[in-house]
């Protein structure tokens, strides 16, 4: 159990208790009493039943899907917190929704991911910590300071474990390479990229594989897996080089529509996820490792003001 100078309140909205429980655990304080409903009409409905004039709040909720009623449960929460006196308010976001809506592409678009910030900052909360923003400059979206923790460590442990053989390390896009050379870095291992054009969202087109696959055992590593299309037709194109064996790696395992069907069809050893949000049909092979242990240490240091910059070391 860490040591603390004053107070500390964990409190959990529903879109991940599990995880706020282990988190919970790893520091050894409880969850707070928090009352999460939803009133006739479909509006929600927040009480925090305890006492928390003066304390270190940190606020536990991924913006998953259901994403809307998520968000909008996260903003009740930090805002109920504050007008309740809490010295500081923390919204521990694992998963940052409409991440991927960060820049406007055609003419009349909104840029989704700065309007969240905005309304996360607006809202209450005076710093957010979150796992492998979809890009890195999404920190730059709040006004307020950005703990963007990685998950590549724990990725890379997993990995290293299996004890591949000729292992190379590949992004699916060019926007990955970033993610994907780290990851490299800490395996020791050749990095590896998919140049690709994606026309209309949700339909990426392979156009090159860079990077020599040929009896190689390929680690495709991702930030997220939402219907599995970048996926699947990274596979098939890292396959028809005459790759070794493919391997998954996602930090955020989203999983919608029929991805756990589709991805459970696809020539792959291992899919290796985190817990930052729930997994309700995961698809055969899934490896689930968690990332309660990173938050909590993440979460001791902002409380005890040291740095959190070491995690990243």
């Amino acid at each position: 159990m860490f040591e603390r100078e004053g107070p500390l309140k964990l409190l959990s909205g529903s879109a991940n208790r599990p995880l706020s429980e282990k988190i919970g655990e790893y520091l050894g304080i409880p969850i707070g009493n928090a009352d999460v409903g939803k009133f006739s009409n479909g509006e929600i409905r927040i009480r925090i039943l305890d006492n928390v004039r003066g304390c270190d709040v940190f606020i536990l909720q991924p913006t998953s899907s259901p994403v809307n009623d998520n968000i909008m449960e996260l903003l009740l929460m930090i805002d109920a917190v504050r007008r309740a006196s809490a010295r500081r308010v923390t919204a521990v976001v694992p998963f940052y929704g409409y991440s991927r809506q960060d820049r406007k592409e055609r003419g009349r678009e909104p840029i989704s991911a700065k309007l969240v910030a905005n309304l996360i900052t607006s809202a209450g909360a005076e710093r957010v910590l979150t796992i492998d923003l979809h890009t890195p400059q999404l920190q730059g979206f709040f006004d307020i300071p950005v703990d963007n923790l990685q998950s590549a460590g724990i990725l890379a442990s997993a990995i290293r474990d299996k004890e591949l053989d000729q292992l190379m390390i590949f992004s699916p896009d060019a926007r990955g390479v970033h993610r994907a050379r780290h990851m490299a870095k800490l395996l020791s291992a050749p990095l590896g990229f998919i140049d690709k054009r994606q026309p209309e969202p949700g339909m990426p087109e392979v156009v090159n594989v860079i990077g020599n696959v040929r009896g190689k055992s390929v680690v495709i590593l991702d930030d997220l897996i939402d219907t599995g299309g970048t996926v699947a037709r990274a596979v098939q194109s890292i396959r028809s080089l005459g790759a070794n064996g493919i391997y998954v790696a996602a930090t955020h395992p989203v999983f919608s529509g029929e991805a756990a069907e589709n991805l459970s069809e696809l020539p792959l050893q291992a899919i290796i996820v985190t817990d930052t949000i729930p997994v309700p049909a995961a698809p055969q092979r899934t490896q689930l490792i968690s990332v309660a242990p990173l938050l909590a240490e993440a979460i001791m240091r902002i409380h005890e003001n040291l740095s959190v910059s070491r995690l990243f070391e």
